[in-house]
């Protein structure tokens, strides 16, 4: 059981169920898209960033990246953590069918996947020593030089690589740069970059070999 110090916000009532279990700390739910027009709610969520900090941790599918983006423009971006769980393919127990793009939801996922998506997402972890030095950040260029934005190639190489990463196929090109600064040093994404893709950087023209 991780105890965190921010609070954690989910989509549903069996999303908090599951987390409960690997989470010691507020977990508060959106209702669906009932956050949309719940401002107590959300008027309490904007507290709870201020004086702990906030983490959002919703369904990899599409609902959940609307979820994800209303808070991203209701409260203050420097406040909010964004943890991110794979795409996995299947349903959960207690549902007859799967869900509408058949992956599972944040109450599928194992404590393990659950602890690795908080961990990475940078949560503040009670009792445990704070991070080491500074990481040294991602940039543009890096992802242009990978093949990852900018050529013919770049949507298929970005979704091997999220893959291998276990991030979500839904993830944007804007959003993909700050996600991996969030989750990754630079010496761990050249790593994944390498084993997943292969040496990429073609030194004289920006582009893959």
């Amino acid at each position: 059981m991780l105890r965190i110090r921010e609070a954690i916000i989910v989509e549903g009532r069996y999303d908090k169920n599951t987390l409960s279990q690997v989470a010691d700390t507020i977990i508060l739910e959106t209702a669906g898209f009932g956050i949309f027009k719940d401002r107590e709610r959300l008027a309490l969520l904007r507290r709870l960033a201020e004086e702990r900090g906030l983490i959002v941790l919703t369904d990899p599918d599409g609902a959940g990246f609307v979820i994800r983006r209303y808070l991203k423009g209701a409260i203050d971006p420097a406040l909010v953590k964004h943890a991110y769980v794979p795409d996995i393919s299947g349903k959960e127990r207690r549902k007859r069918t799967p869900g509408r793009e058949g992956k599972l939801g944040v109450e599928g996922m194992t404590p393990a996947v659950l602890e690795e998506a908080l961990r990475r997402a940078g949560a503040t972890v009670l009792g445990e020593a704070p991070p080491g030095a500074p990481r040294t950040g991602i940039t543009k260029a890096d992802l242009y030089a990978d093949g990852l934005t900018g050529g013919p190639n770049a949507s298929a190489r970005r979704a091997v690589l999220l893959e291998a990463l276990g991030l979500p196929q839904r993830l944007s090109t804007n959003a993909l740069l700050p996600v991996l600064n969030a989750l990754f040093s630079r010496e761990e994404y050249r790593r994944a970059v390498e084993k997943a893709l292969g040496p990429q950087i073609d030194g004289s023209s920006g582009g893959v070999v």
